[in-house]
């Protein structure tokens, strides 16, 4: 079947001399994958390497076979061209970092639009405003609104956030329980959008713990969730 869909890239992974698999976001059919055969050799037309950046936002146009794991491109174009995204050296990082997180936590070959558009919008605002050391830790705070664990926006003046349960509570239960400064940065970033996301000021230090704990919260309510390997590097260039 021949068919048009927008699609966001996650990974690419190089197979044999000349060829690529490239596992991609898509509005129409979920995550899928594709086979790029020779794209790695010197041409002039078709389809070209340089269009499968990380998160770059593509138009497509494919033979998709529901029965087939490795699907064909016949067409790409962009769909945005980003103006900072793989130029600056901080977006950059934080783009590789997010991808890394975005492969690991999408899996389902299923439509889902509003993710879809929230991933796209979240990228294009990133790509036009200059703030860049706090966007990964609202983009990725609003992501569990899409994947259904977002925290419960219900006694917020309570002492400890439940990273198991999602809630609020005055109880501390062990290592899930959240208080201190991630508790009052996370209070904060849920009632922040990115448009005022300058005007909340945090340290490399903090920024670091608050990671790592939306990292645990996502591995706490997603099996398949690894901690991304480009972590470290990653608060290395955000020291």
């Amino acid at each position: 079947m021949l068919t048009s869909t927008r699609a966001i890239v996650l990974s690419k992974l190089r197979y044999r001399d000349n060829d690529l698999i490239v596992k991609c976001y898509t509005d129409q059919f979920g995550v899928v994958s594709f086979l790029l055969r020779g794209i790695l050799k010197s041409k002039k037309g078709g389809v070209k390497a340089a269009y499968f950046q990380m998160l770059s936002q593509l138009q497509l146009v494919i033979v998709y076979n529901e029965n087939r794991s490795l699907q064909v491109v016949k067409e790409v174009k962009l769909d945005h061209l980003y103006n900072s995204l793989h130029s600056n050296i901080l977006k950059s990082s934080v783009i590789m970092f997010l991808s890394e997180v975005l492969s690991s936590i999408l899996q389902e070959e299923e439509r889902n639009e509003t993710l879809y558009s929230y991933i796209e919008t979240a990228l294009l605002w990133f790509d036009t405003n200059d703030e860049s050391s706090n966007f990964h830790l609202l983009f990725l705070l609003n992501l569990t609104k899409y994947l259904g664990f977002h925290p419960e926006d219900i006694n917020l003046d309570a002492h400890y956030f439940n990273l198991r349960d999602g809630k609020f509570e005055n109880r501390e239960y062990g290592k899930t329980s959240v208080s201190g400064e991630n508790l009052s940065l996370l209070k904060t970033l849920l009632s922040t959008s990115f448009d005022v996301l300058n005007t909340v000021k945090i340290n490399a230090k903090q920024r670091q713990s608050f990671l790592s704990m939306i990292l645990l919260y996502f591995e706490l309510h997603l099996g398949s969730f690894k901690t991304p390997k480009s972590l470290e590097v990653f608060n290395q260039v955000f020291k």
